[in-house]
């Protein structure tokens, strides 16, 4: 152009990476809610949101108190010298629970002014809530299961969750937050380190060894009877440890105290068998048929589900470069089931349920129900299904109705795992890619 100058075309600069995810964000915001991919950022926004809820749950709503003064009481007799467990008491009864329980509201007992300071005490259990509510959320973005909007129920519509970690303090969720910890471990490949925080849940609450079942057999999956052995040992090498001190005093009164598997439940208490008349809630008997409901079960499930098809279940027991077919990783999806499901077979058939038990399974319900077998349940039947659950654990006093409806929901929820396909067989997963998030050996070693 004659006595001017020329301009230069515009440049376009390229968009940045966080513009383009958020443009993405805005254009699927009506799938934020149901695409498993946008776990992540519910969850993170859930999660701060709680951290608000229990803080207005610990200034408004009243403490009731249940165990907290007998916990301190038991703890105290140790601090005092006493270490017969025959000798510790509170004020609901003796002391019932392995040596780390000891050890930790020890600890409890100290910062909170020998157990003087309960609203110090409170904010301790709700940061225990929030780093389990982590740990749980790992859990399911790494396997991607179940759809985001699930997971307002978990943070936002159980009051009885609440209620058990910061209005009554129970050593429930302290053995559970240990518990989803060993999982993460166990996720990302770390077994050994995973079983010693999975024995450390172990020694504060035995409710933990629901669990051992489905450790056991994925244990024996990756690595066979030799190489278990070890980690085993590492398991009860904690415990031992944790109740050298007991052990010394009065062995046989530390280990029937600490592990009594046959402690009797009072019948005004449970939640699951109310509409049983109370003589045959006591009856020995029952509950001997129930723990081989328990066995045959996990049996069951060992062989038909959990096992790959066309691999004999002795298999396992052999090293996996030894066995016949091919060694195939366990994952992440898989393993998480597994345990998951062994803990839920034990719920299912236990002699009785306190309410302080929800804990025990809750953050696990979600998975489960979304694991099962039958694709054309309904995303509506599902909620439907926790809602009842929910229910069920919030009438108080238990009813024959809610405790009946709780045996509905567990039968449902089992019969749908019993009705999801079974481990891939190693021909079938030589066909297809390496899975990303199976672990390839024990990173802790």
């Amino acid at each position: 152009m004659a006595g001017g100058v020329r301009r230069k075309p515009p440049v376009a600069v390229a968009p940045s990476p966080l513009w383009g995810k958020l443009r993405t964000l805005w254009q699927d915001k009506h799938l934020v809610l149901f695409k498993p991919e946008y776990t992540l950022l519910v969850v993170t926004i859930l999660w701060f949101l709680e951290i608000g809820i229990n803080i207005w749950v610990i200034q408004k709503v009243a403490y009731t108190e249940i165990d907290w003064k007998a916990y301190m009481d038991e703890v105290e007799g140790v601090i005092n010298g006493t270490y017969d467990y025959t000798e510790l008491k509170g004020d609901t009864g003796p002391l019932v629970y392995p040596a780390g329980f000891v050890y930790f509201f020890t600890a409890l007992y100290y910062v909170t002014s020998h157990g003087v300071n309960i609203r110090l005490a409170q904010y301790f259990f709700a940061a225990f809530y929030l780093i389990t509510l982590l740990l749980v959320f790992r859990i399911y973005y790494r396997t991607k299961k179940v759809p985001p909007y699930v997971f307002f129920f978990v943070c936002c519509a159980s009051y009885r969750i609440h209620s058990i970690f910061v209005l009554r303090l129970f050593n429930d969720p302290v053995a559970m937050m240990l518990l989803f910890g060993a999982v993460n471990l166990f996720m990302d490949g770390y077994w050994t380190l995973g079983c010693g925080l999975y024995s450390l849940a172990v020694s504060v609450k035995m409710n933990v060894l629901l669990f051992a079942p489905g450790l056991l057999f994925l244990l024996l999956s990756e690595f066979g009877l030799i190489k278990t052995i070890p980690k085993l040992s590492v398991c009860a090498g904690i415990q031992l440890l944790l109740g050298l001190p007991f052990l010394m005093d009065n062995p046989v009164g530390y280990m029937s105290r600490a592990f009594d598997l046959g402690r009797q439940f009072m019948f005004k208490w449970t939640v699951n068998w109310r509409f049983l008349p109370e003589w045959l809630f006591l009856n020995r008997y029952f509950h001997f048929v129930l723990l081989g409901a328990h066995l045959l079960a996990l049996l069951l499930f060992a062989l038909r589900r959990w096992k790959r098809p066309g691999e004999s279940i002795f298999e396992l027991f052999k090293e996996p470069c030894k066995r016949k077919s091919p060694p195939q990783k366990t994952t992440v999806d898989q393993m998480v089931l597994i345990l998951f499901t062994s803990n839920f077979i034990g719920m299912c058939f236990s002699r009785s349920l306190h309410y302080q038990f929800y804990v025990w399974y809750f953050h696990t319900l979600p998975f489960l129900l979304w694991s099962g077998g039958v694709e054309k349940m309904a995303h509506l039947l599902r909620l439907l299904i926790l809602g009842l659950i929910e229910l069920s654990w919030n009438t108080y006093p238990s009813t024959d109705g809610s405790s009946a409806a709780l045996h509905v929901c567990h039968f449902i929820i089992l019969l749908c795992l019993w009705l999801a396909p079974p481990m891939p067989s190693a021909e079938t997963q030589e066909d297809d890619a390496p899975v990303k998030d199976a672990p390839v050996k024990d990173k802790g070693q």
